[in-house]
């Protein structure tokens, strides 16, 4: 009894890591590949003849494979099907991979409503979301709030990529699997950091604010669990994850949040009161980018474990500066539940403006920081910095690179943006 359920789970996983299964969703969303016959199996680590079996599989899940169901070019006959919403319209990813410089190949989309929305789902869990939300909730709604938040999201986010490297497993392979996003695909894929975050962010802001802030719980719940839904499917829309890199992701995801939730007042204090704070936290995360580092070879989760470690770094340095110099104070006891402010436009431009002029500066510090930082430390190790893309593969230069950029960027946007506010009269 006891083997006949371990084979059953063992077939169940191997059905929810089948990247079939994703190609099949993506049809389902209108979405079909344009492959040549020699691309087969060189985007995933399968091989040509088994990536031809498993596209063939799409075709018909019965075995019965009809060859008049693709064309010469391997793109499925008709543009219909479900989900169609007028006619195909032939794209390419957004972005390139910052790794290899690869653009991707082109795709027909028949489907341009789920095609733009599952695109906003996955661009919940990039950094330029990041850079935009964070600040938002530290400038215009809760300190507080943001703090603990992004606690937890940079240990949510270390785990989850240095555990891909652990794994290293492979992306879906292509074909079957369309590659409606390129820019992480040369990182492993198990879990998805994307499905962590995605899960971690919103329902950590409704357990930090279900206490503090007065609102209908229920939407609260609602909103969270959509938009964890929209971004975990987003991966599997884009072709980067299995169905089991996503499942795997929300419950690895739950269980950092059970057990970091109880930790964050202890660790937000922390950053505020101790005076050798901003020493232990720099040194810490420091030592974790190096132990990320060490685990494989470079790629682009590298780069973006130590730029997250950086940007947790700067904010919690932040955090104690703006404590001891009271830049930003947190509302007392007596004072919650908090109420949302009523709506008017003196409201809505004052917070616009913060958040323009603080992303404003958020940006050019990030622009010169990087046009800066990466000379210097090719020249302090010895390296060309030529050809960036090339001297950014060794640890020597990536790790100093993103941590001091990222410091920076973090420091920024939750001690110098604040302070300019005050000074201007924004706060």
């Amino acid at each position: 009894m006891g083997t006949g359920l371990k084979e059953q789970l063992s077939s169940l996983l191997c059905y929810l890591q089948d990247p079939v299964l994703v190609a099949r969703f993506q049809q389902l969303c209108g979405v079909r590949g344009v492959f040549a016959k020699s691309e087969a199996g060189i985007n995933g680590g399968g091989g040509g003849e088994r990536a031809e079996r498993a596209r063939q599989r799409v075709a018909d899940p019965g075995g019965k494979v009809e060859k008049s169901r693709f064309n010469n070019n391997g793109v499925a006959n008709g543009t219909g099907g479900p989900g169609a919403a007028g006619d195909p319209v032939a794209v390419k990813p957004l972005r390139r991979n910052s790794l290899t410089g690869d653009s991707g190949h082109e795709f027909h989309i028949n489907n341009r409503l789920l095609y733009y929305l599952f695109t906003c789902g996955t661009e919940l869990g990039n950094e330029l979301f990041y850079i935009s939300f964070f600040p938002f909730l530290v400038w215009n709604v809760d300190p507080l709030v943001a703090r603990r938040l992004i606690i937890l999201w940079v240990w949510v986010m270390y785990v989850g990529q240095c555990t891909k490297d652990v794994m290293r497993w492979p992306r879906p392979a292509s074909p079957p699997v369309v590659k409606v996003e390129v820019f992480y695909n040369s990182e492993y894929s198990m879990p998805s950091t994307h499905a962590m975050s995605g899960t971690a962010v919103p329902l950590a802001t409704l357990l930090l604010t279900q206490d503090r802030w007065e609102y209908p719980f229920l939407l609260g719940v609602i909103l969270a669990f959509s938009w964890c839904i929209l971004v975990c499917t987003s991966r599997i829309y884009m072709g980067m994850h299995s169905v089991l890199d996503v499942i795997v992701g929300f419950f690895y995801s739950l269980l950092i949040l059970l057990f970091f939730s109880p930790a964050l007042e202890v660790i937000d204090t922390f950053h505020q009161i101790n005076r050798y704070a901003p020493v232990l936290i720099i040194s810490l995360h420091a030592g974790l980018g190096l132990f990320s580092f060490t685990l494989d070879t470079w790629s682009t989760s590298r780069g973006d474990t130590a730029q997250i470690l950086g940007t947790g770094a700067g904010i919690a340095v932040a955090t104690h500066v703006n404590y001891q110099l009271a830049v930003i104070v947190d509302p007392t006891a007596s004072m919650l539940p908090l109420q949302l402010p009523p709506l008017s436009f003196g409201l809505v431009g004052l917070c616009l403006l913060r958040f323009v002029l603080g992303v404003l500066v958020i940006l050019v510090t990030r622009a010169v920081m990087k046009a800066l930082t990466i000379p210097l430390v090719c020249w302090v190790v010895g390296i060309s910095s030529k050809d960036v893309r090339k001297a950014r593969q060794n640890m020597q230069v990536e790790l100093p690179y993103r941590y001091i950029v990222y410091w920076t960027v973090g420091f920024s946007a939750f001690c110098i943006v604040p302070c300019l506010f005050v000074y201007i009269g924004l706060s």
